[in-house]
């Protein structure tokens, strides 16, 4: 949704721009671009968040190979214990069948717990990143900063000369506001 935004707000600058004539928009403009992702990428605080978060990911996926370790050791107990009397195997099927839906249940809430940090994160750095853009961006004059986006996200940005490229000036900014 926010990129929908930040592309329809794009679009209404251009149209503005436009309106007003090239040469004079380029006389009157300054323009700047920044990477959002590499801010939080190469930043200080946001090597650490990412850190932290893989940190959260990893503790979670070891209790899930543990649990997997488990179910593999019961379904092959199951398969090759043939002494069991029909009783015996329907209550060890019953067992395995309730630590599997366990299982299950335990990797969806940590799916939706991982989701919901990486969310938290995104959000907390995108306000941060947003206050280090608009002061670089109030420093050097410029009329609208826009994010280059990457493979993974919209790309607004086409194509920009790296003479309007910010991100290293908000990289900077970034780790001086958030030590």
């Amino acid at each position: 949704m926010r990129k929908q935004i930040t592309a329809l707000l794009a679009v209404m600058l251009l149209a503005a721009i436009w309106r007003h004539g090239v040469g004079h928009a380029a006389e009157s403009y300054k323009v700047g671009v920044i990477d959002q992702q590499a801010v939080l990428e190469r930043s200080k605080a946001g090597k650490r968040a990412l850190d932290a978060l893989k940190e959260f990911s990893t503790a979670r996926q070891r209790i899930v190979a543990a649990d997997d370790g488990e179910l593999k050791k019961l379904e092959s107990e199951l398969k090759q214990d043939n002494a069991l009397t029909d009783a015996q195997r329907h209550d060890r099927q019953e067992q395995f069948r309730v630590k599997f839906e366990s299982y299950q249940r335990r990797l969806q809430d940590f799916n939706r717990e991982i989701q919901a940090k990486q969310k938290e994160l995104a959000e907390e750095f995108q306000k941060k990143i947003d206050q280090a853009a608009a002061a670089v961006g109030a420093k050097a004059g410029l009329a609208v900063m826009f994010d280059k986006g990457n493979d993974t996200t919209i790309k607004i940005v086409i194509y920009a000369h790296d003479s309007i490229d910010v991100t290293e000036q908000v990289l900077q900014e970034f780790d001086r506001q958030n030590k």
